[in-house]
């Protein structure tokens, strides 16, 4: 396997729980990765200031046989993977506006939060002939911590933000996905690994399963990750900001 399908990295309060939920999002025990502690992070004065923590997980390169296995069903490597992001490499004039505008607005809406990054965009071809195309600004940069912590709040709102703003240039509604240092891609990882583990254990216990308030963007992740399983299906249930994705046999009735 590549580096890439064997590395994670999570950010949380601590760096415990940050290797936890790495564990739980690689369905493997400790004894089966490596661990490093990027960042310890920091609390703060008076809870100000604070800086989560961030440690990379890295499965180690063994036989399957000699990995132990955590307690939380195996997930197959096929799971892991990332969606494959398809760029556009030609772009007519529209899409270069739209990609254009978009770095300009995400680099000055960065400016005005002093946050120091650089920003570079491109187009991504549909995942399917339903979905349109999108524009994703990639911003990297030293310490952009505070952009995806608690749950990435701040990212989301600075994508919503500069979403509004795009759309207003354009003339019309563009479909925009911003990310920081490749978390979205992890992220996306890890929320499919869980989709496929639910949907193992509502086949156990043939009882549905809510999963906890997702913004949109990261519901579709699930609903497109079990949208072909045999034997669950998905829907969104509740109200913004609190819609949940629901997964349950396809033979359970409401």
């Amino acid at each position: 396997m590549s580096r890439e399908l064997t590395t994670l990295e999570i950010i949380a309060p601590t760096p415990e729980e940050a290797i936890a939920r790495g564990l739980a999002d690689l369905s493997l025990s400790r004894e089966a990765v490596d661990i490093e502690v990027l960042d310890t992070g920091s609390r703060g004065l008076l809870g100000i200031g604070g800086r989560q923590a961030r440690v990379r997980l890295t499965v180690k390169q063994a036989k399957p046989s000699e990995i132990p296995a955590a307690n939380t069903p195996k997930v197959s490597e096929e799971s892991l993977e990332v969606t494959l992001e398809k760029a556009v490499e030609v772009l007519d004039e529209e899409e270069a506006f739209q990609v254009d505008t978009a770095v300009t607005v995400v680099s000055e809406l960065l400016d005005r939060m002093s946050i120091k990054a650089k920003v570079a965009g491109k187009m991504l071809a549909p995942v399917d002939e339903k979905d349109e195309k999108t524009v994703k600004i990639d911003i990297t940069g030293n310490d952009l911590t505070i952009l995806v912590a608690k749950h990435a709040e701040i990212l989301n709102a600075l994508q919503y933000i500069a979403s509004l703003i795009i759309s207003r240039e354009v003339g019309h509604w563009v479909p925009l996905l911003v990310d920081v240092q490749g978390f979205r891609s992890r992220r996306e990882r890890a929320l499919r690994t869980m989709a496929r583990r639910v949907a193992e254990q509502v086949i156990s216990t043939g009882r549905k399963e809510v999963l906890e308030p997702m913004p949109a963007n990261e519901r579709r992740i699930i609903h497109l990750e079990l949208r072909d399983h045999p034997q669950v299906e998905t829907e969104s249930v509740g109200d913004e900001p609190n819609r949940k994705v629901t997964i349950k046999l396809k033979s359970q009735i409401n």
